[in-house]
């Protein structure tokens, strides 16, 4: 019998296979040359939300945010669930128990600016740090995001 609540490991297929079920915005986690974790949280076993990681792609993050590069900063790239409510579950437990285990100094995530309000975050206590841009998608062509960059834990002189 499994438990009735667990976070854990998954791979980045089942992340993607979950991203793609439940219709998050951005899709699956496809990026070429990123490594990153991905986990779910489970209710009697079936996955309920699912949170991926990512490496940076630029060598610093945007928004004028130049102390956070690729050695020291991690993306959380997708937090998704099967129903709402549970992406703050599962954000908590990533924070709480994953990124201390993962060895970077801060994580970020970017929030679409005109798809969310970036509570899940700002609950959650992480920091609003910047405002950003991205260029058009490569790949699909899709334009540019504005986005809100998110910083865990918050910097202490704010």
């Amino acid at each position: 019998m499994f438990p009735l609540v667990h976070f854990d490991a998954v791979s980045r297929g089942e992340a993607n296979l979950l991203l793609r079920e439940w219709g998050h915005r951005m899709g699956p986690l496809e990026r070429g040359n990123v490594a990153g974790v991905h986990h779910a949280l489970f209710h009697e076993g079936r996955p309920v939300a699912v949170v991926s990681t990512a490496t940076l792609i630029a060598e610093r993050v945007g928004g004028g945010l130049g102390h956070l590069t690729r050695e020291n900063t991690i993306e959380l790239a997708r937090l998704c669930a099967a129903r709402s409510g549970l992406c703050r579950v599962a954000i908590r437990m990533w924070r709480e128990f994953v990124f201390p285990a993962l060895g970077y100094q801060w994580a970020i995530s970017y929030q679409d600016a005109d798809l969310h309000t970036g509570n899940t975050y700002r609950f959650d206590g992480w920091q609003r740090a910047a405002f950003a841009r991205s260029g058009p998608d490569t790949r699909s062509g899709r334009p540019g995001r504005r986005k809100w960059v998110w910083l865990w834990p918050p910097a202490r002189d704010s």
